[in-house]
């Protein structure tokens, strides 16, 4: 691939990831609408481990609390203040599991991926207009301190329907938070957490097939993308939470209504 494809491809995902249009099926309609070769799946994966790193960065703090608090409950040391970041990530680690056993399913069923592009304006369509509606009606009362195990399941169960192109992960995770009543930066800043571990394991897989392709251009092209994904996504992580404390999701919505609409036409 051309650097200029690849900086791309980076950039899509580096902004996408974290707007909630869906990263995935902007880098499926890609090759599509210029008519160029498919990147494959592997490379999608490795830019998806930029966007991975970028969110550990910007969330380090609340990782690394998360992390801190588990080992001292795990040793019997915890502290009252512990309890909050304690519960939070083993929310995420028993949210996630509904996508990872889906992704397995889907992997075997599907190798390359739900690329096709009415799956992709389907989705983009419906999981558009249903962020929207969730955004009009949801309340903000509910914080990220309100969380339980029932709003993480029904989150991370929600998070299944991003591995199909078009629905959006962050999207359709704050699209169920926003229905049970959670502020929109708070959905957001679970949503972006919770993509963590499922990014994570994905991305370990994609990196070893890479590695065992032995395809030394591949690989080159697989860095390249995930640096510049990673500066793209630093940049769209801090945009949306600015936005999200003013506003709300409904832009977005109203601009998937769009490209879907668009795709339909093309």
């Amino acid at each position: 691939m051309s650097f200029a494809y690849i900086l791309l491809l980076a950039v899509l995902q580096g902004l996408t990831e974290f707007l909630p249009v869906s990263s995935s099926g902007h880098l499926a309609l890609a090759p599509k609408l210029l008519e160029v070769a498919d990147q494959g799946l592997l490379m999608d994966v490795a830019m998806h481990v930029g966007t991975l790193c970028a969110v550990l960065v910007y969330y380090r703090r609340d990782v690394m609390q998360m992390i801190c608090a588990v080992w001292h409950f795990i040793m019997r040391t915890e502290k009252p203040e512990d309890v909050f970041h304690r519960n939070l990530g083993f929310f995420i680690v028993l949210a996630t599991i509904p996508a990872v056993v889906f992704g397995f399913i889907l992997h075997i069923a599907e190798p390359d991926g739900m690329r096709a592009l009415g799956v992709i304006i389907f989705t983009t369509l419906f999981f558009g207009v249903l962020m929207g509606i969730a955004d009009f009606v949801g309340s903000k009362s509910k914080t990220i301190a309100d969380l339980r195990l029932r709003h993480a399941l029904v989150i991370g169960f929600a998070q299944m329907c991003a591995l199909i192109p078009g629905t959006s992960r962050s999207g359709i995770t704050m699209t169920a938070a926003r229905f049970m009543g959670f502020a929109r930066v708070d959905a957001a800043r679970f949503s972006f957490l919770l993509g963590i571990p499922a990014t994570g394991a994905a991305g370990t897989l994609g990196m070893l097939e890479m590695l065992e392709t032995g395809n030394t251009q591949l690989l080159h092209d697989a860095a390249l993308g995930m640096f510049f994904s990673f500066l793209a996504a630093l940049g769209a992580i801090h945009c949306m939470m600015r936005w999200l404390s003013r506003y709300g999701l409904l832009p977005f919505a109203i601009y998937r209504v769009f490209l879907g609409l668009g795709l339909i036409a093309y």
